[in-house]
């Protein structure tokens, strides 16, 4: 009895401990997402933007998104409550080039505004890590991962499909 009572003794304050860090690394995530948003919003006046972030590519194979999930995550953020935080990044009509290339630069901008998120994230595992919170380092790292890795992954794929669509758009034309 008494080796029962130590356990849960033990296991109730870890489990606070969790929810504690998952509380905290989805406030960070929110953070980030503004912080992203600023950051950007300087990034993006500079030729730098234009020339280089607007066009990264992380992953080349469709092989490798299907892989890591990124199919299911789209499938989590078009039919829940994430499909309504950025209606800018959606067509209502038959689109053309015009609206096609619009569309392209929010969704770069939502992008790099995640990436951004995900590496001010990152500063905080460095921290935890140092500190030897190996466990609040991880779940900060998994929340990052979804909040801001994944979004910027699924904007890249989104992108890829766009940047083919006017291709093939100009070719008709």
């Amino acid at each position: 009895m008494y080796l029962l009572h130590s356990f849960f003794t033990v296991l109730i304050p870890i489990k606070t401990m969790v929810v504690t860090y998952f509380s905290f690394s989805f406030s960070l995530a929110f953070l980030s997402w503004m912080v992203g948003l600023v950051f950007n919003s300087f990034l993006k006046k500079s030729d730098w933007y234009s020339s280089k972030l607007s066009h990264l590519n992380f992953i080349k194979k469709k092989s490798v998104t299907v892989l890591i999930g990124l199919k299911a995550f789209k499938w989590v953020v078009k039919n829940t409550f994430f499909k309504y935080l950025n209606q800018k990044l959606k067509l209502s009509y038959k689109a053309g080039i015009i609206e096609l290339r619009e569309l392209r630069k929010e969704m770069t901008f939502s992008e790099i505004s995640h990436l951004i998120g995900f590496v001010f994230m990152s500063v905080f595992v460095v921290i935890k890590l140092l500190d030897g919170n190996f466990l609040f380092a991880a779940i900060i790292m998994v929340v990052n991962l979804f909040m801001n890795l994944y979004p910027s992954l699924l904007q890249q794929e989104n992108k890829r499909r766009i940047d083919a669509f006017i291709k093939r758009l100009t070719h008709l034309a």
